[in-house]
C-alpha cells in the first residue's frame, strides 16, 4: 500500500531539474539567501555563506587534495557547521560521502575506511591519533582536520605533510578554479554503513536520486502551510552521521529553508537546553531516550514551547507513555516514523493530515509501497503479520561490493526485504510486531550482536559469548552479554572494560552474565534465541 499523492516523486524531481544533492542548496540560496541555514552555539551560516564555503571546499577537494568524481571522502565529525560545509562541498565536487561515527574506536573505524576505499577524511583534531593507528590499513592519504571552535578561532597551520586544516583548505581554495560536479541522479552520493546479523558492516549505496526522492517524501509529511518555509527553527540533536538526521535535519531542512540548530553533544543537557532557550524553536527532532532525558531535567518546564509546531521521533520506537507525558507537559504531539538505512531512510510516518491510531506508526510516504509476506513467501492479508517488504525510489542501489548480500536483500522486481515483522491494516497503517531477530536497538542506534561478540572474543579469557538485547526504560534496549570463560578469575567488570576499549559507548554491554556453559543446538550452534528469551523474561518479571 502507498499513500496517495497528486503527482509522483519522479515528476517532482523532473520539475525541479535537480541532478545532485548540491542542487538543493543552490535552490535554497535563491529562495532564502541570507536567512540562517544552520547554527551551532553562537556560530551561524546563512544559505548563501554555506553555499560559498561549500564551493570553496569543493575546489580544494578536487584541485588540491586531488580527489576525482566518485572517490570516497570519509567524514568523522560531531554536529558542527564544518560538517554541513563538508557535506555540500563533497556533493559539489562529485565525491561519495562515507559518514563515520566519531565515537568509533579504531577497531570499528578501520572496516568502514578500508571497505569504502576512502582516500581522504574530514576529522576532528582529537581523533587524529586514532586515525593514525589504522591509516596504513586503509587508502586514506589526506587528513582534513578541524576543531570544535574552528569557526570562531580558526587554525590554519599544520606540521604534518598529509594534514590540511579545514579553515586553511577554504582559504587556499580562493585561488583555485571552480569544481565541476560531473554527477547525475543515478550516481552514488553516499555510502551509509549499516550492520548485519552476520557481523559484517555493509555500505548501503545511496544515489543522488535515492536521497533527493526521500527528501521530497519527507517534506510531503509537513506541507507548506502547516509550516512556513524559510521561517521555522528546528532543533537537531541527532547526529548528522546518522542517516535520519543526514536526510531530514540536513538536506530536507535546507530544501525547506528551515534554520537548523545543531546540537554537538546532546548528552550535555544543560548546554542543549541553553541552546533551545536562545531560539524561538518551532520544530524538534528526537528519539525516545532524548525525550526521557529532557523531561527528567530540572529546567525542562522552564523552556518556552508555545511556538512548537511539530515534534517527530525517528531511529527508535516511541514509547506511548513517553509520548503522552511529552504532550501533557509541552502541548505538542510527538509523531513517529519508521525507516532504514537502506531506504535513505524514511518509509512510514505519522502526519498532521492522517488520523492517529494508537499502536500504529503511520502510513507509507508518497510513492512507497509496502507488503508483508508469510514464511512461504505469500502476501498476508490486512491485519496479519508477516515480513515487511518496501519498494520505492528511496530504496538503495545495493550493498557496496557485496552482490550476494544485495541479491539476498532486494528482489528482482525491486522489493527490499526488511527482515522486520509488521502488520498493515485495511487503511494502510503499519504496526511493527518484531524487528530483525538479532538486532538490538540502543537509543536509536542499530547494534548487531556479532559486533559485540567479535570484540569480546578478542579477550583471551573469553571462551564463548552471546550478546542479546533486554528492555531498558531509557534506551529502549540495553546489551546483555552471556559469557563462558577460560580464565576463572575473569569477572564482569574486566569484560566490560575490555569491550569499552574496542566498542563505542552505546555498544558496550550494560551487564555480563558468566556461565559455565552456554546453550547449544545438537550441531553445536550457540542458541541466541534461548538466551534472549530468557533474558527478556527475567527483565519482564
Amino acid at each position: 500500500m502507498s499513500t496517495s499523492a497528486h503527482f509522483a516523486v519522479g515528476t517532482q524531481l523532473a520539475q525541479l531539474g535537480h541532478s545532485t544533492v548540491f542542487d538543493v542548496l543552490e535552490q535554497a540560496c535563491l529562495r532564502y539567501g541570507d536567512k540562517t541555514a544552520f547554527s551551532c552555539g553562537s556560530d551561524t551560516l546563512s544559505f548563501n555563506i554555506l553555499s560559498a564555503k561549500a564551493d570553496l571546499f569543493a575546489r580544494f577537494l578536487r584541485h588540491e587534495a586531488g580527489l576525482e568524481p566518485g572517490d570516497r571522502l570519509a567524514i568523522q565529525l560531531p554536529n558542527l557547521l564544518q560538517y554541513t560545509i563538508a557535506i555540500f562541498g563533497a556533493m559539489k565536487a562529485g565525491l561519495v560521502i562515507v559518514n563515520t561515527n566519531p565515537q568509533y574506536t579504531p577497531y570499528e573505524t578501520r572496516h568502514q575506511f578500508a571497505d569504502s576505499g576512502a582516500k581522504a577524511v574530514v576529522v576532528l583534531d582529537k581523533l587524529v591519533p586514532m586515525v593514525r593507528k589504522i591509516q596504513n590499513e586503509t587508502q586514506i592519504k589526506h587528513l582534513i582536520v578541524t576543531s570544535t571552535d574552528d569557526m570562531l578561532n580558526p587554525i590554519y597551520e599544520s606540521d604534518e605533510p598529509d594534514v590540511t586544516r579545514f579553515m586553511q583548505a577554504l582559504r587556499q581554495a580562493e585561488q583555485l578554479p571552480t569544481a565541476q560536479t560531473e554527477r547525475g541522479l543515478d550516481d552514488l552520493a553516499l555510502l551509509q554503513y549499516t550492520g548485519g546479523t552476520t557481523g559484517v558492516s555493509k555500505g548501503a549505496m545511496l544515489s543522488h536520486r535515492n536521497i533527493l526522492s526521500n527528501v521530497l517524501q519527507a517534506v510531503s509529511i509537513i506541507r507548506e502551510g502547516d509550516v512556513e518555509y524559510g521561517n521555522e527553527v528546528r532543533v537537531s540533536p541527532l547526529p548528522l552521521y546518522h542517516i535520519f538526521a543526514f536526510t531530514a535535519n540536513c538536506i530536507a531542512s535546507v530544501y525547506t529553508g528551515f534554520h537548523s540548530v545543531l546540537i554537538s553533544n546532546p548528552r550535555d543537557l544543560d548546554s542543549m537546553i541553553a541552546d533551545i532557550k536562545r531560539q524561538p524553536i518551532t520544530l524538534l527532532t528526537g528519539i525516545n531516550s532524548l525525550f526521557v532525558s529532557l523531561m527528567a531535567h530540572p529546567d525542562f518546564d522552564s523552556i518556552d514551547f508555545s511556538r512548537l509546531k511539530w515534534v517527530n521521533s525517528g531511529g527508535a520506537p516511541l514509547n506511548t507513555e513517553i509520548a503522552r507525558r511529552w504532550k501533557e507537559r509541552t502541548g505538542s504531539v510527538v509523531r513517529e516514523g519508521y525507516g532504514l538505512t537502506e531506504t535513505s531512510p524514511v518509509v512510514v510516518a505519522s502526519t498532521a493530515f492522517t488520523p492517529y491510531k494508537e499502536g500504529f506508526i503511520g502510513r507509507a510516504v508518497i510513492d512507497t509501497e509496502m507488503k508483508t509476506l508469510d514464511d512461504n513467501g505469500h502476501e498476508t492479508a490486512p491485519g496479519e503479520p508477516g515480513e515487511l517488504l518496501i519498494r520505492g525510489p528511496q530504496v538503495m542501489q545495493g550493498y557496496w561490493q557485496r552482490p550476494e548480500d544485495t541479491a539476498e536483500a532486494i528482489t528482482d522486481d525491486g522489493w527490499l526485504k526488511t527482515g522486520d515483522v509488521g502488520v498493515i491494516d485495511e487503511e494502510g497503517f503499519l504496526k511493527l510486531v518484531d524487528r530483525k531477530k538479532d538486532m538490538i536497538l540502543v537509543s536509536g542506534f542499530n547494534v548487531y550482536p556479532n559486533d559485540i561478540e567479535d570484540a569480546a572474543m578478542r579477550h583471551p579469557g573469553v571462551r564463548e559469548c552471546v550478546a542479546v538485547g533486554v528492555p531498558d526504560e531509557k534506551k529502549g534496549e540495553a546489551v546483555k552479554l552471556f559469557v563462558s570463560v577460560n580464565d576463572p578469575q575473569l569477572d564482569e567488570a574486566a569484560i566490560i572494560a575490555h569491550c569499552r576499549e574496542h566498542l563505542t559507548g552505546y555498544k558496550v554491554p550494560s551487564s555480563v552474565e558468566i556461565r559455565d556453559d552456554l546453550p547449544k543446538s545438537t550441531v553445536g550452534k550457540l542458541l541466541r534465541r534461548v538466551l534472549r528469551d530468557e533474558a527478556r523474561g527475567q527483565a519482564a518479571s
